[in-house]
């Protein structure tokens, strides 16, 4: 049976964890067998950036966190389930600390690149007679479908929904809805939200059945790739990229609606390879980027220069710390 998991990061019973059991009424109404995660009951420590998955993916010897909490559990309830649908309070017009926090976890620790070129470094190693180890198959799940709901208590919220498609980046899940929910503390008694909820888990639960030709179903947004909204404008130029997908177009309005262009020869590099963060060549363009980068950084750190430096900045000034009992 189709699984659909919901997960919310909002207060007990509050509006989110109604209002994902809502969309999750919308799975099982469409036959799907579903489970509930409440993000606030679990363990997740923030990623230091120590980059110890990065080495390891790199060297071919696995993928592995220095920490030790709920994270592992949380993430393969994700990858084992059809779909997802997460419901995420807004805080300061975007996702909420513990939806960043989740992220920032997810990569690039289970970026779907990172992870093939890992799975390649590592046969490699292992047919040259070497000692290695394969990321965890079941961390490659691209093309998973998900959906986002952010409520949020006024009509600040413009960054929520970047954060969240920003989110489904790392894995390449295929976004299904990507909702924004302003004025929201009302929501439980307001039917035409709740209507929505619920038919957001029917498109999930659908999407979750045939993944392979689900849509994306959400407002048509301006990127003309990913649909988001939000974009860097370059200073004095047409240039704007988008915040989610990367990808760099020239803005114009036309007909009094927003538009960005993306040309050919600018969405592609120089091997001919789509360019986008949700892409499969782009994953694995990105993921070269950082296997290259993280390798000079491993050669200049060997080097004295480099130990000088940190030696000079380390004997300028410690870290002031609060007072323990």
């Amino acid at each position: 049976m189709t699984k659909v998991l919901g997960v919310s990061f909002g207060t007990k019973n509050g509006n989110n964890d109604s209002i994902c059991k809502e969309a999750l009424m919308g799975a099982v109404e469409e036959g799907c067998e579903v489970e509930f995660i409440r993000a606030m009951d679990l363990n997740i420590k923030h990623c230091t950036g120590c980059i110890t998955c990065v080495k390891m993916l790199m060297s071919g010897q696995g993928n592995m966190c220095i920490h030790k909490d709920d994270f592992d559990w949380l993430f393969f309830k994700m990858a084992e389930a059809d779909g997802i649908i997460m419901c995420d309070p807004i805080f300061e017009t975007g996702a909420s600390g513990l939806f960043h926090t989740i992220m920032d976890r997810f990569g690039p620790r289970m970026d779907t690149g990172n992870n093939v070129i890992a799975t390649q470094i590592a046969e490699k190693i292992a047919a040259e007679g070497g000692k290695s180890k394969a990321p965890d198959p079941r961390i490659i799940c691209p093309g998973k479908p998900v959906s986002y709901i952010g409520i949020g208590g006024s009509d600040w919220g413009t960054h929520v929904q970047p954060d969240h498609a920003i989110q489904s980046m790392t894995p390449t899940w295929k976004v299904i809805d990507n909702e924004w929910v302003p004025w929201s503390k009302r929501a439980l008694l307001d039917d035409k939200v709740v209507a929505r909820a619920h038919q957001i888990g029917v498109n999930l639960a659908r999407a979750a059945k045939d993944p392979e030709h689900a849509t994306y179903q959400g407002a048509e947004g301006v990127c003309p790739h990913c649909h988001a909204n939000d974009f860097y404008l370059v200073p004095g130029t047409d240039k704007a990229i988008c915040s989610v997908c990367g990808l760099e177009g020239h803005v114009s309005v036309v007909d009094d609606k927003i538009k960005v262009e993306y040309r050919h020869d600018e969405c592609y590099d120089e091997r001919g390879l789509f360019r986008a963060h949700d892409t499969a060549e782009g994953k694995q363009i990105h993921g070269e980027d950082i296997g290259r980068m993280e390798g000079e950084l491993a050669q200049l750190q060997k080097g004295d220069e480099y130990k000088n430096r940190v030696a000079k900045y380390k004997a300028f000034i410690q870290p002031t710390m609060p007072p323990r009992d």
